[in-house]
């Protein structure tokens, strides 16, 4: 049974401010709970369904620290969709990377600005299908931890890392290696199908409203676009949604690798 303490706690937790605090976040459904526990998650707390924990006895290696089982009422009452699920965790907000880990036989993605918790969390498991780390946002980009990102990202969020820093920082240092590229998509730039593409750098995606942040712009050597098709003369959609211009930007990328042979890194 849930105590009027414990309702109000996990509660607390749909805002940023006391996921902060707390460094927890609230995940739910049995998917996006098992792949959290599976990757090593710590579970502060898991609320479920006598039903639920019957189909589905956590593995003994599973870091939870209190199990409760709870009502379809009661998860009503702490649930953050229209229909709850049977299951919900409070985990502990994992450690994002170091500023000392090597990032430069990588490729990552830099994502400026995104206000939108489904875009982001839907980058998050594009990342994770390609094979990306590392994503590195902008500190006025949405909040990972906030309910509906952690939900978009279908359980790529134990996988894939995601540190917020100031961007103009955070690049400027690696504009001035000589052999590593920073990728912006624009609408003016290069065809992304027919430049050269490398397997490591970073690609910049900025907001679908305002695009890349031109504080941002001379950090950036390589411009790249995406070309409407048949031709851009003709009537068009004004512009791509950043989740689904990521994914076309990440899959060209990988693509190349393949073609060269990389594709085991």
């Amino acid at each position: 049974m849930l105590s009027k303490n414990k309702i109000k706690f996990i509660n607390s937790l749909k805002k940023k401010k006391h996921r902060s605090e707390k460094g927890l976040f609230i995940a739910e459904g049995t998917k996006l709970v098992q792949e959290l526990l599976g990757e090593g998650a710590q579970a502060n707390l898991l609320c479920a369904t006598t039903g639920w924990f019957e189909k589905n006895p956590p593995d003994a290696r599973a870091k939870i620290k209190e199990q409760i089982t709870v009502t379809e009422q009661e998860l009503g009452k702490i649930s953050t969709l229209q229909t709850p699920a049977e299951v919900l965790g409070v985990f502990a907000v994992p450690g994002s990377f170091s500023e000392e880990e090597d990032l430069s036989g990588k490729l990552s993605l830099v994502l400026d600005g995104i206000n939108d918790p489904g875009n982001l969390g839907t980058i998050v498991r594009l990342a994770d299908w390609f094979a990306i780390e590392n994503i590195i946002c902008s500190t006025d980009t949405v909040d990972l931890y906030n309910t509906k990102t952690v939900q978009s990202t279908m359980g790529s969020i134990a996988r894939v890392k995601v540190a917020y820093r100031e961007l103009t920082e955070f690049l400027e240092p690696w504009s001035r290696q000589p052999v590593f590229d920073i990728y912006g998509c624009f609408l003016e730039g290069e065809n992304l199908y027919t430049t050269p593409l490398q397997d490591k750098g970073m690609i910049v995606m900025g907001s679908e409203s305002h695009g890349i942040s031109e504080n941002l712009w001379r950090y950036i050597n390589r411009q790249l676009y995406i070309p409407a098709f048949p031709s851009a003369k003709m009537t068009k959609a004004e512009s791509l949604n950043v989740s689904m211009a990521t994914g076309i930007v990440c899959s060209e990328f990988r693509r190349r690798q393949w073609i060269s042979g990389n594709h085991s890194k």
